[in-house]
């Protein structure tokens, strides 16, 4: 395995000879501690062809605080490379100064704090604005989004995405892929494919099971800057798995190596001098794919909701990961010469809502878009005397806060909360309104389950999941973080095989190690299964949060994480 010292040296000396980046001058600004709009979007302009990318904004459509992870682990070969890397470690790699924006953009130490100093990021009239700026600068720049994009606010779900579709719409977005678009259900997803979307849905692995046939179209062709180019998407590979697949029936996903080298190879065949992957595989998945699947230029990676200020390098591909929540954009400049990258320029942009004007077509949008639901959105429901967040590899305090609803208001031993990465965070002595709730528990299955499991069922379940996580070849992961608990401890060993990794489970109540013969009352929500009662998981929260008043909770430690 390539150690983290050497990484840096390999990928320094290949930036020399290859192609340039934008985090030496953006240390040079957040050390200044000088913001202003046109040092936000100044840019070296490189090349003959732009690409810009936004991915996983969750239907966020206005600025939000979004605390990036304190552990996101990696396994196997990806131990210890980005986006592996947290923290001061983050910020030693990239050269960001402590206290800088850039390091509250990407990190996490001090959000609380810094957040009151910089304000919230991202919102698509600021998006709007950036996109604006760089086609006045290249006409032609080619707007792609990696999708996780209709899903994850209340006026999406109340309007089955299609505030969201109007606000890309009207971005200028010219082609997407796809993963949560699909818990909207097969109907409303063609409805919208067929009448709603201005620019191409892209789904090269997605395929009919019946006649197994294309079910979407693979790929779109460009022309830009004198230059052919061919954007094949790729769907989320396990969304049957991940998410009900009564939702979608009839459909089929998978990684499918061997389809895309046959894209890659017919696009070429066909003339494409630039091949870029619109993926939303993970990060990991993608890294393990550009090395096996020669002539793809670029990856522009998603669903993992990674932030990286470089390009990862694999082989002549470039991998790009532009974050989510509408915080970041990234633009890729890329000189393109007789069918291949001569040179690249890159920037990942934060969108600090202070900082850049909202643009006033988009603002307008918006606000039309969420005026029936104004007096919702904006309900107090309680406070909170914590921060409020979900990223992490084992627990967020949203999830903890959750987990304690289901507890207490479901009357149960143990919960479980899925580890989703989307939902927006809310800061200590802040209110706690109904758009910060449904921010974290928006989707088309919220049903909390009530039902009894033993101790053995409940560590297969903690086993499944981490391997989901944990596994160490990148196309055994499914994404996600590992399943919330509470009311229930265990100790963790990644680096152990599956149904090794979790032992000493413990029922918290009691200190007693869980009996794998007996049965516990459990409840959770999200469940896949099509028949799951209960009431919705934002009811529940709510009520639990109206009765606390002001939120107040604990460090969470009852993970003890091994080989991290």
């Amino acid at each position: 395995m390539i150690s983290r010292r050497d990484f840096l040296q390999a990928g320094m000396a290949t930036a020399a000879l290859y192609g340039a980046s934008g985090y030496g001058n953006w240390s040079r600004l957040a050390a200044q501690q000088a913001l202003t709009q046109d040092e936000l979007l100044r840019f070296d302009t490189t090349g003959n062809v732009s690409l810009i990318h936004i991915t996983d904004i969750h239907a966020h459509l206005r600025p939000v605080h979004f605390r990036e992870p304190s552990i996101n682990l990696g396994v196997g070969e990806a131990r210890g490379l980005p986006p592996h890397i947290t923290g001061a470690d983050y910020r030693r790699m990239y050269g960001l100064d402590d206290g800088s924006p850039l390091a509250y953009a990407l990190t996490h130490d001090d959000f609380a704090a810094l957040a009151r100093t910089y304000g919230r990021i991202g919102g698509l009239d600021r998006a709007a604005t950036v996109v604006k700026a760089i086609r006045a600068d290249r006409p032609d720049a080619l707007l792609l989004d990696g999708g996780d994009t209709w899903q994850g606010s209340y006026t999406a779900l109340r309007t089955d995405g299609r505030d969201v579709i109007r606000a890309m719409n009207l971005l200028g977005v010219e082609a997407m892929t796809s993963h949560w678009e699909f818990t909207l259900g097969i109907d409303r997803v063609t409805e919208i494919v067929e009448n709603e979307l201005d620019f191409p849905f892209l789904g090269a692995n997605i395929f009919d099971t019946e006649w197994d046939e294309r079910a979407y179209e693979p790929y779109r062709f460009f022309e830009r800057g004198g230059v052919k180019i061919a954007v094949i998407g790729q769907a989320f590979p396990y969304l049957p798995i991940a998410n009900p697949s009564w939702m979608f029936p009839g459909l089929s996903f998978g990684v499918r190596e061997e389809n895309i080298a046959e894209l890659v190879q017919e696009v070429r065949d066909q003339g494409a001098g630039l091949v870029v992957l619109l993926s939303h595989n993970g990060f990991d998945v993608d890294r393990k794919l550009a090395g096996n699947v020669p002539g793809i230029d670029v990856i522009l990676t998603g669903h993992t909701h990674d932030a990286l200020p470089e390009p990862v390098i694999v082989g002549k591909t470039l991998l790009i990961a532009s974050g989510s929540h509408g915080k970041f954009l990234t633009r890729l400049d890329l000189d393109v010469q007789d069918g291949a990258v001569k040179g690249f320029a890159h920037k990942l942009i934060p969108l600090f809502s202070d900082v850049i004007a909202p643009d006033p077509e988009m603002a307008a949008l918006i606000a039309e878009e969420r005026a029936p639901y104004e007096s919702e959105l904006t309900e107090v429901l309680g406070q909170t005397d914590s921060l409020l967040y979900r990223r992490g590899n084992f627990n967020g305090t949203w999830d903890d806060l959750i987990c304690q609803a289901l507890l207490e208001e479901r009357e149960a031993d143990i919960a479980l909360s899925p580890g989703f990465r989307w939902g927006a965070s809310v800061l200590p002595g802040a209110d706690i309104t109904r758009e910060d709730l449904f921010s974290v528990t928006s989707m088309s299955y919220p049903s909390a389950y009530r039902s009894e499991m033993t101790g053995e069922m409940l560590h297969a379940i903690l086993e499944d999941v981490a391997d989901n996580l944990f596994n160490p070849d990148p196309y055994y992961q499914q994404g996600g973080d590992m399943v919330r608990v509470g009311g229930m401890g265990y100790r963790i060993d990644v680096t152990q095989p599956m149904g090794s990794r979790i032992t000493e489970m413990t029922l918290l109540k009691t200190g007693e190690k869980l009996d794998p013969a007996k049965s516990y009352v459990v409840s959770g929500w999200a469940s896949v299964n099509e028949e799951t009662e209960g009431p919705a998981i934002w009811d529940v929260v709510e009520s639990h949060i109206r009765r606390l008043g002001t939120v107040t909770l604990e460090p969470n430690t009852s993970v003890d994480v091994i080989g991290g």
